[in-house]
C-alpha cells in the first residue's frame, strides 16, 4: 500500500483516525487528528491537551488515554517503530496483534486501519453500515448485538464467501455496501 510506503510517523496517524473512529463522525476523527498533528500535540502532547482537540469526538477521555497509550507503544528513542509490527505476509496475525496489544482497538478499527495503509484485500471492516446490508442480502440472519472474536470472524468470513461468489473483491463490497448505507465514502 502507498501509505506503507511512507514512514512510520504517517503510518501511526492513521492508527490515530481509526482509534478514533468507533461511535465518531469519519471526518470529525480526521479533523482531530489533522489538528494533533498541526499542533504537535499527536506526537508529544498530554493527555488534557490532547482531550481538549477531541471535541467532536465521542468519549474524548477514554480516546485521548489510547493515543498517548499507542503512541508509548510504538515510540522508541524518540523514533516511532510501527512497520515491524506489520507482517506483510500474514494480515490475520498481525491484525490479532493489533487487537490483543493496543488500547482502543478492534477488529473492526484493525481492520480498518490495516486497509487505510494497504493490507486489507482479505478483511473486512465489519460496522453497522455493512452489516445492515449483510443482513439486506441475507449473508447473516440478523445484526449481532454484540461482537466478539469468534463473530467478527464467522460474520467475515460469510462476507468473504459471498463476495467470492459475486465476484467482487472483499475490500471493494464493504465499500459498496457502506457508500450505499451512508451515500458517501470516506476514508
Amino acid at each position: 500500500g502507498d501509505l506503507y510506503k511512507s514512514n512510520d510517523e504517517c503510518i501511526f496517524k492513521e492508527l490515530c483516525f481509526c482509534i478514533l473512529t468507533p461511535q465518531s463522525k469519519a471526518i470529525y476523527c480526521d479533523e482531530a487528528v489533522k489538528e494533533l498533528v498541526r499542533s504537535g500535540l499527536l506526537l508529544k502532547g498530554e493527555k488534557s491537551d490532547i482531550k481538549a482537540n477531541l471535541r467532536r469526538v465521542r468519549f474524548p477521555n477514554s480516546k485521548a488515554s489510547y493515543l498517548i497509550a499507542a503512541r508509548k507503544a510504538f515510540k522508541n528513542s524518540g523514533r516511532f517503530n510501527i512497520k515491524s509490527k506489520i507482517d506483510e505476509g500474514n494480515i490475520f496475525k498481525t491484525r490479532e496483534w493489533f487487537v490483543k496489544n493496543i488500547k482502543g482497538l478492534g477488529y473492526k478499527e484493525a481492520s480498518h486501519f490495516l486497509r487505510n495503509i494497504g493490507f486489507g484485500n482479505d478483511i473486512a471492516i465489519l460496522d453497522i453500515h455493512i452489516l445492515r446490508s449483510l443482513k439486506r442480502y441475507r449473508i447473516i440472519k440478523k445484526i449481532p448485538s454484540l461482537i466478539n472474536r469468534k463473530i467478527y470472524l464467522n460474520v467475515e468470513n460469510k462476507m468473504r464467501g459471498f463476495s467470492l461468489k459475486i465476484g467482487i473483491p472483499l475490500q471493494e463490497l464493504d465499500l459498496l455496501f457502506w457508500s450505499d448505507e451512508t451515500g458517501f465514502i470516506f476514508k
